[in-house]
């Protein structure tokens, strides 16, 4: 079974004027991060707006993604919906359409006790084949719900497909935790950008990040410089890309990811009511800020 590694990234989703999606444009942005070596896909996550879109909309931007990508990199999609009936049909269309995984988020806004976060990961887990894999996704912040690593644990032990977890908050303790799950082979990724080095350091297999959206140049030098054991040239990378991070607000309004990356030349359309896009001052102030941070860039990164 794949695994999330390197940089995953979460990618946002493009719409037009009036809320629909832009499947031209999911296209576009898939063949821009593999052009710039991203090693894994993620959309229709918190980065790509999964909840302000229909199953049938969620489906057609699943579809194109993994048709573009053919299978030049792992895509995993994310399938965590407001009720387990469409997590399982998103879930099993994941499978069908040729996808090497899902990303299921806990159940949201309304609190869930372990037991019943438990029930629900296994009876998503078995909605599909035992060999396709399966990540938890962990982000309480947003979710209203956390996953506590005994119940990892135990869903883990039911349900062999479930490799891994996807973790969006910066606790390091908690991260450690998960490390230990299924006696240190569970794959865990942070979603916390601004963290990756740490976390490759201590062994998770990468990050999941909604900054490499934009800008995954950085994200894949620090990987690579990690992997070939130059940790001062990985530590610049991940100053240089935590400075990006800073620039775009770290994903707490998505849209300065989306004209971001119409400041790099590729159209990731708008925000989705009731999210409303940037104004004109402050992409004004973005894009002064960005041509600074990618002059520095353009010299570290050669």
């Amino acid at each position: 079974m794949k695994h999330l590694y390197g940089v995953t990234t979460a990618m946002v989703t493009p719409f037009d004027e009036q809320g629909n999606v832009q499947i031209d444009k999911v296209e576009e942005l898939t063949e821009f991060l593999i052009s710039k070596g991203v090693h894994c896909l993620y959309p229709l996550g918190t980065t790509g707006e999964m909840l302000r879109l229909s199953v049938e909309e969620r489906k057609k931007v699943a579809q194109a993604v993994v048709k573009k990508a053919n299978q030049r990199v792992t895509v995993y999609i994310h399938v965590g919906a407001m009720n387990e009936e469409e997590t399982i049909a998103l879930a099993k269309h994941a499978y069908e359409i040729g996808a090497d995984g899902i990303g299921v988020v806990t159940p949201v806004f309304f609190g869930a006790n372990d037991k019943e976060l438990e029930t629900y990961f296994v009876n998503v887990a078995s909605s599909v084949p035992d060999h396709f894999p399966v990540y938890l996704y962990s982000i309480p912040q947003c979710a209203a719900n956390d996953i506590k690593p005994d119940v990892a644990q135990r869903v883990a032990d039911q349900c062999k497909n479930v490799i891994g977890i996807k973790y969006s908050y910066p606790d390091f303790l908690r991260v450690n935790e998960y490390l230990t799950v299924n006696q240190g082979d569970f794959s865990v990724v942070p979603g916390a950008d601004r963290l990756f080095l740490p976390a490759l350091a201590m062994g998770c297999e990468g990050v999941v990040s909604g900054v490499s959206c934009v800008y995954p140049e950085p994200f894949v030098a620090v990987y690579n410089a990690y992997k070939a054991n130059d940790l001062d040239k990985a530590r610049k990378m991940q100053r240089l890309a935590t400075q990006f991070c800073e620039a775009l607000k770290s994903g707490s309004n998505m849209s300065y990811f989306k004209e971001a990356l119409k400041l790099r030349g590729v159209d990731a359309g708008l925000m989705k009511a009731p999210q409303l896009n940037i104004t004109s001052a402050e992409i004004t102030e973005l894009e002064a800020v960005l041509k600074k941070l990618e002059q520095q860039a353009a010299v570290l990164l050669g």
